[in-house]
């Protein structure tokens, strides 16, 4: 008789982990909110101004990204380029995937606004890939859109319409995380012509192994809360580390000097009732005294991850146009 395998971590609705080691990352929480969690098909043709496909970029890891590339506009001059935006999702590292209907439903309004090309990288999840596998795969992303940029590889809608010139990094949550590191990485590589043009961090994981008064104290739901950012941490960061990690906590004194790294021009948005809130203005505090180039923009009333409940609560409607105006503003001039 099959020993029947038992939970030994739960996070909170999102997943759970088996003493045998297996993962489960079926939605358990309330059913109304299951479709933000379904896979939207690639499309090829335009649906709503925005066409999508899925190209894997390493044949021997089957590394995949998602291109969004928005309709041209009939005003539009055809033979100008296109910024891109490449975009690392969140989930604490562990859960997420780039083709969420969350995600397919806040970047291909990013990709409309902005009139620029996202491209979102299909991220590996810990416990069974621990950090800092997440940042490989995004920095191979960007090594790949150096490589189209360079001639060596070939995508027919970047050679046909992108500005590889003008290469934006963004990500929410944890995502937030990998777009430090990962231009951190680029800016000590050899990269050759191919330069970043900016970061934008929304609502970045950085945390402290000592709860900040933030943590304590904004509003918790079963969505996300302080606990489940915990056991995600716990799931995600080596082995042996703990939050003050240089990926968790890349402000603290186990990181790299912040003056010591070559980063581009960096936006960071910070939610007004975020439980990340003070560290997160720590970082941005940290990297203004480092000489950095980091501007800061704060949403007021809004919680963690608030834009990835898509059009379903219209309380989130002013806030969510403040953040895609702060994105598009930020891409167009920079």
């Amino acid at each position: 008789m099959a020993q029947e395998k038992k939970v030994v971590i739960q996070v909170s609705d999102w997943l759970r982990v088996y003493d045998n080691g297996s993962v489960d990352r079926t939605w358990v929480g309330p059913p109304e909110f299951t479709f933000l969690l379904q896979p939207v098909p690639s499309h090829e043709q335009f649906i709503e101004g925005v066409a999508t496909r899925d190209v894997i970029i390493d044949k021997t890891s089957g590394h995949r990204v998602r291109i969004y590339l928005p309709e041209r506009k009939p005003e539009d001059n055809k033979e100008t380029k296109l910024p891109v935006i490449l975009h690392f999702h969140g989930g604490g590292f562990c859960f997420c995937e780039a083709d969420w209907y969350m995600y397919y439903y806040i970047y291909s309004r990013i990709a409309r606004a902005a009139n620029a090309i996202v491209v979102s990288v299909y991220l590996r999840q810990a416990p069974e890939h621990r950090l800092p596998a997440q940042i490989d795969d995004g920095f191979n992303a960007l090594l790949w859109l150096r490589s189209v940029a360079q001639a060596e590889s070939y995508e027919p809608w970047l050679n046909d319409h992108a500005d590889l010139n003008r290469v934006f990094l963004i990500g929410d949550s944890s995502g937030g995380n990998i777009v430090h590191e990962v231009a951190a990485r680029a800016g000590h590589a050899d990269l050759g012509q191919f330069k970043l043009s900016g970061g934008i961090l929304i609502e970045p994981g950085f945390v402290r192994e000592t709860r900040s008064k933030s943590e304590l104290e904004q509003p918790q739901s079963s969505f996300f809360n302080v606990d489940m950012a915990d056991k995600l941490f716990s799931l995600s960061i080596p082995v042996g580390s703990n939050k003050d990690h240089p990926i968790t906590c890349p402000m603290g004194s186990l990181a790299p000097p912040l003056d010591g790294l070559k980063l581009p021009l960096m936006l960071v948005f910070v939610g007004g009732l975020d439980v990340f809130q003070d560290t997160e203005m720590e970082y941005y505090e940290a990297m203004k005294k480092a000489n950095q180039d980091v501007q800061l923009l704060t949403i007021p009333g809004v919680g963690h991850a608030f834009y990835l409940a898509a059009d379903m609560d219209p309380r989130i409607a002013v806030p969510m146009a403040s953040l895609v105006f702060g994105i598009v503003e930020f891409v167009k001039t920079n």
